[in-house]
C-alpha cells in the first residue's frame, strides 16, 4: 500500500462503529413490558373473581344452594362447587352487561 492509501483508510477508519457501544440495551422496554404482562395478569385476575361471584349471586337468586334441612340457609359446600350456568363466559358477559341489580 502506498501513502495516499494509508492516509485514506486511516481517514474512513473512524467512520467504523464503536463496537462497544453497538449493542447496548435499554431497561426502559423491559420495564413497560413488565408493566403490560403485570397488568394483563391483574385484568385475568379481576375477570376470575368478578365470573365467581356472579356464579355465586346467580346461585343464590335461582336457589341452587338452598339448605335441605334449614330451608331459609344457604348450603356452604354447595356454594364452593355449585355451576348456576354452563360456561364461565355466560356470567362474564351477565356481570359487565348488567352493572346495577334487576329489580
Amino acid at each position: 500500500m502506498n501513502e495516499r492509501e494509508e492516509g485514506a483508510m486511516k481517514m474512513y477508519s473512524e467512520l467504523e462503529p464503536d463496537e462497544s457501544r453497538l449493542f447496548s440495551t435499554s431497561n426502559i422496554n423491559h420495564a413497560a413490558w413488565c408493566l403490560v404482562v403485570a397488568l394483563a395478569a391483574f385484568a385475568l385476575w379481576l375477570m376470575v373473581a368478578l365470573v365467581n361471584a356472579e356464579n355465586q349471586r346467580n346461585a343464590l337468586m335461582t336457589k341452587q344452594c338452598q339448605d335441605r334441612v334449614f330451608k331459609e340457609e344457604v348450603d356452604k359446600i354447595c356454594m364452593l362447587t355449585v355451576r348456576s350456568r354452563e360456561h364461565w363466559w355466560q356470567h362474564l358477559a351477565y356481570a359487565l352487561t348488567n352493572l346495577s341489580p334487576q329489580k
